[in-house]
């Protein structure tokens, strides 16, 4: 049975014990996780910046927290490949996915050279499972790797197993990719799904702040129930539902959350009675 977990951008810079809680308050016993954030132009509510490689403390009591409420990551993210950074040199971060328990992490390209992007990748990879972990990598039409093809050439180049693909509901949509594309994928090439809804039209002119601003699941302009219907069941769907306009407007992390998993579990339910009706009318 597929789980709900909460993912970082949910919850726009809430500090990492913070976050925890507010998972576990919710029934969700897993969210995504960056070793640094907060701060920054997308933080509505002010939270500090934070790093789990630097402080600590704050890493022990993150992990406590995980163990004493029953959370767990299920997704590590903030790797980027970027033109003059070497991914070899995230190795310090790694390492701290590792003592938190990830078990995958994610990657994604802001590097226009897509060959070097691929020989990145592979070597991210690499580098991830020598600490036990899988990888995915991520696409989106504001990303060096902008939709299905492309990323598919990515998982051939790499070509390992512990490498397959993120798919998000709303940037696969966005790059028009619905869910007679999506039913066709094998299996093995998707390794995790992130609920996200919005509009299909992209409303400001630069992405980010757009999608930074998005709607509770079930309630934009996206085929979300179809989407998750035609993909391939997984551990774990993550919510992806950061609404900067709702906090800007002062409702909190935590009803924003509450929110966007309520959504979350009809859209889940939905897609589940599509996946039965389809699996009847393979049987009749």
């Amino acid at each position: 049975m597929t789980e709900i977990g909460i993912e970082y951008q949910t919850v726009l810079g809430l500090p990492p014990v913070d976050f925890v809680h507010l998972a576990a308050d919710l029934g969700c016993h897993h969210i995504s996780m960056k070793v640094a954030g907060g701060g920054g132009p997308y933080n509505p509510y002010g939270h500090p910046a934070y790093s789990m490689l630097d402080d600590v403390a704050l890493r022990r009591r993150f992990i406590a927290a995980m163990q004493d409420r029953d959370v767990s990551i299920s997704l590590g993210e903030g790797f980027v490949v970027q033109p003059f950074h070497d991914l070899r040199d995230e190795d310090a971060n790694l390492d701290v996915m590792a003592e938190l328990g990830v078990t995958r992490v994610n990657a994604v390209t802001m590097d226009p050279d897509l060959p070097r992007s691929f020989d990145q990748l592979a070597t991210f990879v690499e580098m991830a499972a020598g600490r036990g972990m899988t990888t995915t990598m991520e696409f989106a039409k504001s990303l060096t790797v902008p939709d299905l093809p492309t990323a598919l050439q990515a998982v051939g180049h790499v070509g390992r197993p512990d490498f397959s693909l993120l798919v998000d509901t709303m940037h696969s949509s966005r790059s028009g990719h619905g869910a007679e594309d999506l039913i066709m994928l094998d299996h093995e090439y998707v390794g995790y799904i992130q609920l996200s809804d919005n509009t299909l039209a992209q409303r400001n002119p630069v992405y980010r702040d757009d999608s930074i601003d998005r709607c509770v699941p079930g309630q934009g302009e996206l085929p979300v129930v179809e989407i998750v219907a035609a993909l391939p069941p997984v551990p774990v769907i993550g919510v992806e539902a950061p609404m900067r306009s709702l906090a800007v407007a002062g409702t909190s992390a935590q009803e924003c959350a509450r929110l966007a998993v309520i959504g979350a579990r009809k859209v889940l339910h939905a897609a589940d009675e599509i996946r039965r009706v389809r699996a009847l009318g393979c049987h009749t």
